[in-house]
């Protein structure tokens, strides 16, 4: 049920309505704001953000998971955490074009609050089910948060398109989609009392507070010290990172570019978001029947090269293009799920079978990974800053997924259960 709470967060403020409203509160196209003194480009101040955010959430990362491993007040930190994003996306309704600064703080804060939270919430998996339980148990709470995150979604949407039947007026642009930050920040820390009111309460360990601290990033040198033996991990996390920068960047830039390149309306934006969370489920089944059959990295190959081609054909899009842009959506919703659950599929398969280090080893995945959008979504910015043209900046991108495809090459076919040499 903590799926179904905090998802909202991820597909309204994330995906769909805030990088719009943003996007237009900030004067649109071309427009620079004012903040705290410095005159910045209102896209490139959001990828800014974004990159701010994910690297802040990178460093607290091991931080977060030692205290999760070894602290005896998990759910206090995973309510602390909840509240901070909840709260600081109901604070979004109070963003409009003369407080840059609180939309800006308050989007980095619910980022911080959404990531953090989860790395509490995952870590109670082993509390609450058996081993042979997990894999239903975590299937579970994706389905509720995918389930749950449409629906607020969809009724936010009506709330943008019908704003009359809840009496506002027609001509304000900005009520409904501030009425859709504050749903997020009521549904997310509502619907969290479920959860809060079941789980147990945690017994810790007799680490003492200062190791508890350290010992996320102690469990990451570990990681990388293994690493040094395990060449075929090597080289998939290589390969990982340098697509992953792409395809996350992707994702999160994806209404800004589509309002400010093709002059897509707010609600067509937000209906081809929930398109592409349709398309995203049956994409991310076709990519594992495809690795049945020809394996993982045949299939996150195949991914690949349609990223390749997406980011090309955006390169040439211009004003108006509105059809063809929603087809490439059409393409990103397909390889969207299927690169991101071959990604962790194939990752588990690169992890010696015989450790004892297998939370470290996904700490180490996720903390590079919220690296990649950091770096993906500041590059991102500063080409846009520097080339005055955000279409330059999807063209930048195809060169990461290249890269990848490249390290990949060097990989070895990856058995059913890998032992890396």
């Amino acid at each position: 049920m903590y799926d179904w709470a905090n998802s909202v967060y991820a597909l309204t403020i994330t995906t769909a309505v805030f990088p719009i409203y943003f996007y237009g509160v900030t004067g649109g196209k071309g427009f620079n704001v004012d903040f705290f003194g410095l005159s910045v480009n209102n896209t490139v101040l959001y990828s800014y953000t974004l990159a701010a955010a994910f690297l802040i959430v990178a460093f607290l990362n091991p931080i977060l998971s030692g205290i999760a491993d070894f602290g005896g007040n998990k759910k206090q930190y995973m309510k602390f955490f909840c509240y901070l994003g909840s709260i600081s996306c109901a604070s979004l309704y109070f963003f409009d074009g003369t407080s840059i600064e609180v939309g800006v703080i308050g989007f980095g804060l619910a980022s911080i609050g959404f990531a953090g939270s989860l790395v509490f919430y995952n870590s109670f998996l082993p509390e609450i089910a058996t081993e042979d339980q997990f894999d239903h148990v975590s299937a579970k709470g994706f389905s509720l948060g995918y389930v749950g995150s449409v629906i607020l979604l969809i009724f936010n949407l009506i709330l943008i398109m019908k704003k009359d039947w809840f009496g506002i007026e027609l001509d304000d642009n900005s009520t409904a989609p501030k009425l859709c930050f504050l749903s997020v920040g009521i549904w997310w820390a509502g619907f969290a009392q479920i959860t809060f009111n079941r789980l147990p309460d945690s017994v810790g360990s007799d680490v003492q507070v200062a190791n508890k601290v350290t010992q996320g990033f102690k469990e990451l040198k570990k990681v990388w010290v293994q690493l040094k033996s395990l060449k075929q991990t090597r080289l998939f996390l290589l390969a990982f990172a340098l697509y992953s920068l792409g395809t996350q960047t992707v994702m999160y830039m994806a209404t800004i570019f589509g309002e400010e390149v093709v002059d897509m309306e707010e609600a067509e934006l937000i209906g081809l978001v929930l398109v592409l969370q349709l398309i995203a489920i049956p994409g991310a089944y076709g990519f594992s029947y495809l690795s049945s059959k020809k394996g993982n990295l045949y299939s996150i190959k195949a991914s690949l090269i349609v990223w390749v081609a997406v980011c090309i054909a955006a390169y040439f899009l211009t004003g108006g293009m509105k059809i063809e842009y929603f087809v490439i959506g059409i393409f990103v919703g397909l390889v969207m799920g299927g690169v991101q659950s071959m990604s962790r599929s194939t990752y588990a398969k690169l992890i010696p079978a015989k450790t004892d280090d297998t939370a470290s080893f996904f700490s180490f995945y996720e903390t590079l990974e919220k690296v990649s959008i950091a770096m993906g979504t500041f590059i991102y910015g500063l080409v846009r800053q520097q080339t005055n043209d955000i279409s330059n900046s999807a063209l930048v991108l195809t060169l990461f997924f290249v890269a990848g495809l490249i390290v990949l090459q060097f990989m070895k076919k990856i058995k059913a259960s890998s032992e890396d040499a």
